[in-house]
């Protein structure tokens, strides 16, 4: 059963409301950054910004709803734009500063044990958002990421249609530092170990990195030649995009599959180069998260926040307090009743005059 809400609006509103958070709360306003903890700053951590999904939807979203429910909080942001080293001075820096509640999505997973451990026995609580770190973590809030898996393996069956039993496939999976590429990977042969012929060339992508990909793709090309698959998955959208440049490049004509619901994966999508990609509501994701973080700073339950409870990927850190979220695969009939209709992107912003025909088509007005 999904639990999600159907209606997701994300507006221009939350956009510019968050815009003003950072600016407020700085030194001099009663003497916040003493270092001792104010009690009304939440650290907020992303790991990249090649994901447009961040800096688009992630932060905006997070620090509008901590504003709505704490209007006098300050929310201290960085990026850490796939350096682990960075984000550990981030981290660290957050402490030290005495913030109390620090959103935490990890670029390295494994890296993050000895930095929550040691920001527990200071008393900070970490919340681990997207991708579950190691450590003492609070609370985590997510998306049941091994069925996310098992829905791509599906996208890729249902494009291959009556040829999925004779095909072979490609996998190009996500980066072996993220807690969620392993889980994907895990989700997806489930389906494709039983449901294609074989899969004939993987390669675990770092950094999520669609350069990356792509030069993976040709090396996958060289080693197989032309007619040698039937089928690519890949783990994002953003690598979708490299991997299908190197088939074009080539004159390959494969289904291609996708996650995130990119902007530029959804028109990939219209234009017949890519099958499908994976929308996860990212406002629920994010709002939870935020509802979490203030009730920590405010010394309150979160139990109404988390009904599950999970096991940190290495299977030291149980009974984590969790929130996992639904997604669905979204082809070219259900763009407008899933992205357009939850205001994720407006009609307009797909359908730039290249995309205005094939929009009609699809229904999208």
């Amino acid at each position: 059963m999904n639990g999600m809400t159907r209606r997701v609006v994300i507006g221009t509103a939350a956009v510019s409301m968050a815009l003003s958070i950072a600016a407020c709360g700085k030194a001099g306003d009663g003497g916040s950054d003493n270092g001792g903890g104010d009690g009304k700053t939440i650290g907020l951590l992303l790991p990249e910004n090649k994901t447009t999904r961040y800096e688009t939807f992630d932060r905006p979203i997070i620090e509008a709803k901590i504003k709505a429910l704490c209007s006098d909080c300050e929310v201290k942001y960085n990026n850490a734009a796939q350096d682990t080293e960075t984000q550990k001075k981030q981290f660290d820096a957050l402490v030290t500063q005495g913030v109390k509640v620090i959103i935490l999505d990890s670029v390295d997973y494994k890296a993050t044990k000895s930095w929550v451990q040691q920001a527990e026995k200071k008393g900070v609580k970490v919340v681990a958002y997207d991708r579950l770190a190691e450590g003492p973590i609070s609370a985590y809030v997510s998306y049941d990421n091994e069925k996310i898996g098992r829905l791509q393996g599906e996208g890729l069956v249902k494009a291959l249609g009556a040829k999925a039993k004779e095909a072979n496939v490609v996998m190009i999976n996500g980066s072996p530092t993220d807690p969620n590429a392993p889980l994907f990977k895990k989700g997806a042969h489930s389906v494709l170990d039983t449901e294609v012929k074989k899969v004939v060339y993987e390669q675990d992508i770092p950094d999520w990195s669609p350069d990356e990909a792509n030069k993976k793709m040709g090396a996958a090309i060289d080693s197989l030649g032309k007619d040698g698959f039937q089928g690519v998955y890949s783990a994002n959208d953003g690598m979708a995009g490299g991997i299908i440049t190197a088939l074009s490049k080539q004159g390959i004509k494969v289904p291609v599959g996708g996650q995130d619901a990119e902007l530029a994966g959804l028109q990939r999508i219209l234009k017949g180069d890519q099958a499908f990609t994976i929308y996860k509501q990212i406002k629920p994701e994010a709002e939870t998260t935020a509802e979490i973080a203030v009730a920590l700073l405010k010394g309150k339950t979160i139990e109404p926040f988390t009904p599950a409870k999970v096991t940190s990927l290495t299977g030291e850190f149980k009974d984590i307090p969790a929130r996992l979220y639904d997604a669905q695969v979204v082809t070219k009939e259900n763009i407008a009743s899933t992205i357009v209709a939850d205001g994720v992107y407006k009609a307009a912003e797909i359908c730039t005059a290249e995309y205005q025909a094939l929009c009609t088509a699809a229904g999208i007005k």
